[in-house]
């Protein structure tokens, strides 16, 4: 199932994220596009954007081609 493979390629995600003090939190998959929820430092960082297209959209999309984008919520 879709979101399980998301949920699964999130964990080597949130890994990183927590070294630095943030977390993800998978909000909904609608349409192949994953929503995501930015937490802790992420949520409030000005780079957040960054990090999510070039580090989180990118790997969901190696990890799982099928899905089209990443997008915060």
């Amino acid at each position: 199932m879709l979101k399980e493979k998301v949920e699964k390629a999130l964990e080597t995600v949130r890994a990183g994220l927590k070294r630095d003090g943030g977390d993800i939190d998978l909000v909904e998959i609608k349409d192949n596009i994953v929503y995501v929820k930015l937490k802790g430092a992420c949520g409030t960082c000005p780079m957040s954007t960054l990090t999510l297209k070039n580090w989180v959209e990118a790997h969901l999309k190696k990890e799982i081609p099928e899905i089209k984008a990443v997008q915060a919520v």
